[in-house]
């Protein structure tokens, strides 16, 4: 009996043992093949990044190296600068760098890109590179250098050791100290260098993409809690008593309090207050919502009146989206006939009811701060008019303020119209004419 069950169980397990052992194999190789994969991809990534560095700084020298009258090479040398920049920002996105501290030579690269496109994108013949900005410019000669020189070395060490970004990747996420980390410290160093170099001024356009919004900047007293319980209560029209506030941020800079009311299992109404001035960034109402029972005229009228209703004026809808049952829709501020880009806010509507379900005033509450006196036009609507394609086919016009490539508040004149079978909002700067933006809209988008 024991011999007859052995005849037939011992071929199946020899089978079975053989096929664990294929599975565990192939299971293996697979494996090996990802990690070479990966391994191959940070590799050619590391190289390009040490490549593009080195092409960076012998461009900054070209440039410094022609006339300053020349202003043709100048925008050749400026544009091949912010291409290498974004290179090398895409090459280090590539790079297993989550763990290790190398922010501070990222926004460097970034710095040097935004100010190399700005400054390549101006009429360079009436506004040629100031002594400033070359200033800047032999400063980023130096730096370059420098980082090129220490990502070298590592590469050097790189080939010589053969070292492995996959070991690296294991160090920095392990911290062994036993583990070769010649990658990682060398990447820290550069990263260290970059940190110590002195701040240049980098003018106010590209300052202001790194400007940081803070709460502690906005005007008005920090408030109490039982402060924002009273305006949240205003605001929804709720019981005060059914309120609960929590503070948020304590003792940095985004200090700000979250007012919930729960109004059943499946709702609840959240709003953000800032804590200085105790401002309303955000309501939520996170009701569920039915079936679309609402059109797009009604929910426009349900939000316009929603707007009015909680104290918020001249406000202008200028784009309307709809995602299923909700529609968002974006509002700008009107001063006299001027739409201000700056001030907005999105309002979202359900559209089985058309009842507000949520909204977002960040940009509002930050910008309304601003006192703004709007330009006068240099050029008149029919001069700017003149601007546009001949084949564009307008359908309306107006005043607007908006923020440019440059990150600087211009007046232009906002032409809504079609051609190509496509719609597109077109601005024209009301001084100099030139097109400062094209935006495409949506058919389900458009509305004037």
């Amino acid at each position: 009996m024991y011999k007859r069950l052995s005849s037939v169980m011992f071929p199946i397990f020899a089978v079975l043992l053989i096929g664990a052992l294929v599975w565990g194999y192939q299971e293996n190789q697979e494996k090996n093949a990802i990690l070479i994969k990966a391994e191959n991809q940070y590799q050619r990534a590391f190289h390009d990044l040490s490549f593009h560095m080195d092409k960076l700084h012998s461009e900054i020298g070209n440039t410094l190296a022609v006339s300053s009258t020349s202003q043709g090479m100048h925008r050749k040398g400026l544009m091949n600068v912010w291409r290498l920049t974004s290179e090398a920002q895409n090459e280090i996105n590539q790079l297993p760098l989550t763990m290790l501290p190398f922010n501070e030579t990222e926004e460097f690269l970034s710095r040097i890109s935004n100010f190399a496109y700005q400054a390549s994108m101006r009429d360079l013949t009436n506004e040629p590179l100031s002594e400033k900005e070359v200033g800047n410019l032999k400063s980023l000669y130096q730096n370059s250098s420098e980082i090129t020189k220490n990502l070298q070395e590592v590469q050097q060490k790189v080939l010589s050791d053969r070292l492995r970004w996959m070991d690296a990747e294991t160090a920095m996420a392990t911290e062994e100290k036993t583990m070769d980390n010649t990658i990682v410290d060398g990447f820290r160093t550069v990263n260290k260098k970059v940190q110590e170099y002195p701040e240049l001024d980098w003018g106010p356009s590209v300052s202001s993409i790194y400007a940081k919004r803070s709460v502690k900047k906005l005007d008005g007293i920090p408030v109490s809690k039982e402060q924002i319980k009273s305006k949240a209560a205003k605001f929804s029209n709720a019981d005060s008593n059914k309120i609960q506030v929590q503070e948020n941020g304590k003792g940095t800079d985004w200090e700000s309090y979250t007012a919930t009311i729960n109004q059943g299992k499946e709702s609840k109404l959240m709003m953000d207050f800032t804590r200085n001035g105790g401002m309303l960034i955000s309501y939520s109402d996170t009701r569920p919502i039915g079936a679309k029972k609402v059109s797009r005229s009604d929910a426009m009228a349900k939000a316009d009146q929603f707007l009015v209703n909680k104290g918020y004026k001249n406000m202008k809808a200028v784009n309307y989206d709809e995602y299923g049952n909700l529609a968002n829709l974006t509002y700008v501020r009107k001063q006299g006939d001027t739409l201000l880009y700056p001030e907005k806010m999105s309002v979202r509507v359900g559209l089985d009811t058309g009842d507000v379900t949520g909204f977002q005033a960040s940009d509002y509450v930050y910008e309304h701060q601003k006192q703004r006196q709007i330009p006068k036009a240099a050029l008149t609507e029919a001069q700017a008019r003149k601007k546009l394609n001949p084949e564009f086919e307008e359908s309306y016009a107006r005043k607007s303020l908006i923020e440019n490539d440059y990150s600087k508040e211009v007046l232009c004149y906002e032409f809504g119209g079609r051609i190509n079978g496509t719609k597109y909002r077109i601005y024209i700067n009301a001084d100099t004419g030139v097109e400062e933006a094209v935006e495409e809209i949506k058919p389900v988008n458009a509305t004037s």
